[in-house]
C-alpha cells in the first residue's frame, strides 16, 4: 500500500540555493537521519544529479535505492530505479520565490514491498518529511553561514 505525505517550509535562501542544496545529494545524509550514504552515479548536461545510489536505513529497514532525478527551473522529483524493501518512490521539491525567502513543498510516495506496521510506516514518514524540510533549511542555513 502506497503512503504519500506533503509539508512546506520556508527557507531563508533564493530559490537557487535551495536546488543548489538538492543538488548537493551527496551532502544529504548530514541533514536526513535515514540516508547512510548518497553517491551520484551518472550527471546531466547542467551537471546536477541524474541517477544517485543511497544506503537507507528507517524503521529497522536497511536498503539501497537507485533513484532517477529530472531537473526543471523550480521543481526537481525523483523516481525509484531499484530497491529491494520498496516497490516505488517518488518525490518532489517544489521552490517558489517569497520576497528574499523561498516557500520549499516537499512531496514524498512510498510503497513498501515488505510488511511494516502502519504506525511505525508513518513515523518513519514524518521523520523524512522533517529532514527534507526543516533538516534541509537547517543545513542551507548553515552552508551560508560558512559551516559545514
Amino acid at each position: 500500500m502506497a503512503v504519500s505525505d506533503s509539508k512546506e517550509v520556508v527557507i531563508e535562501a533564493s530559490p537557487a540555493e535551495v536546488l543548489d542544496a538538492i543538488a548537493d545529494v551527496e551532502s544529504s545524509p548530514e541533514y536526513t537521519s535515514a540516508q547512510q550514504s548518497a553517491q551520484i552515479l551518472e550527471t546531466g548536461d547542467d551537471g546536477r544529479p541524474r541517477k544517485v545510489k543511497m544506503k537507507v536505513k528507517s524503521a529497522g529497514i536497511s536498503d539501497e535505492l537507485v533513484l532517477d532525478y529530472t531537473w526543471a527551473d523550480d521543481v526537481v522529483s525523483w523516481t525509484l530505479v531499484s530497491a529491494k524493501s520498496l516497490r516505488a518512490q517518488d518525490g518532489k521539491y517544489t521552490v517558489k520565490a517569497d520576497g528574499g525567502k523561498t516557500r520549499v513543498k516537499f512531496e514524498l510516495t512510498v510503497d513498501l514491498s515488505v510488511p511494516l506496521p502502519g504506525f511505525v510506516l508513518k513515523k518513519a514518514i514524518k521523520g523524512a518529511m522533517n529532514d527534507a524540510t526543516d533538516g534541509l533549511r537547517k543545513h542551507i542555513l548553515s552552508q551560508k553561514k560558512g559551516g559545514r
